[in-house]
């Protein structure tokens, strides 16, 4: 039986006496699904597919913008005593330990000195709409998730309702024969209503995240610019 998910269904039973005495029976999840028939365990498989996805690009990308976002606060006064001072070669140096989007801008820019602004400008906003690419990758394929599970459950709904119909339409009434299909319409709805959901809460959580780390590389690409400007 399947350990965490436990349904429990009351049923009665009529003891010796004649008193009706309440039984419980408990389905597993395994059970539940499995009872929905074939197109409620292939709903299943997939909405449970859809779920492993989510799960993966949540953490991936969590950990990536994390890092992307750790710079330390002191980085660019540092790359602006190097600049001031001529010594480019350390500052590219500072920029290559720093392994940050926030870094790679400064150091495109580093590269450039000694040509137009407009020519440093551009190579580094060529940099920083590469890393806001890198940033938002798989993001794309979460939002499908959150739109695409609860969508997919509901489709599990209606065929579990097909199916219940079918089987009174049949002629078999019996409380098992509708319980399939009811399990199916419900179970599928719900799975997929909770894949859509954690897929929704993650992508706005990321894309929350995203934009702080934008933020740093607009204002440290600013930054570095005024510090070109500035009077030698």
């Amino acid at each position: 039986m399947f350990p965490f998910f436990l349904f429990q269904d009351p049923t009665t039973n009529v003891a010796d006496t004649g008193e009706v005495v309440p039984e419980e029976v408990s389905f597993s999840l395994i059970e539940v699904i499995f009872s929905g028939g074939p197109i409620g365990v292939v709903i299943a498989v997939i909405l449970l597919l859809l779920a492993v996805m989510a799960v993966y690009i949540l953490i991936e990308r969590y950990l990536t913008i994390k890092r992307a976002g750790d710079l330390d606060e002191n980085f660019m006064a540092q790359i602006r005593g190097f600049v001031q001072t001529g010594d480019v070669e350390s500052a590219l140096a500072l920029c290559r330990q720093t392994n940050t989007p926030v870094a790679r801008l400064v150091a495109k820019g580093l590269q450039r000195i000694g040509k137009p602004l407009e020519d440093i400008n551009a190579a580094v906003e060529n940099v920083g709409n590469l890393e806001i690419f890198q940033l938002e990758k798989r993001l794309s394929t979460l939002a499908t998730i959150s739109g695409a599970a609860p969508m997919i459950g509901f489709f599990g709904t209606v065929t579990g309702m097909i199916l219940s119909f079918m089987n009174m339409a049949g002629g078999d009434v019996s409380t098992e024969a509708l319980a399939g299909g009811i399990y199916q319409a419900l179970i599928t709805t719900a799975f997929g209503l909770f894949v859509g959901i954690i897929a929704f809460i993650g992508y706005n959580s990321l894309i929350a995240s995203m934009g702080r780390v934008i933020f740093k590389m607009e204002a440290a690409t600013v930054e570095f610019m005024d510090l070109l400007q500035e009077p030698a």
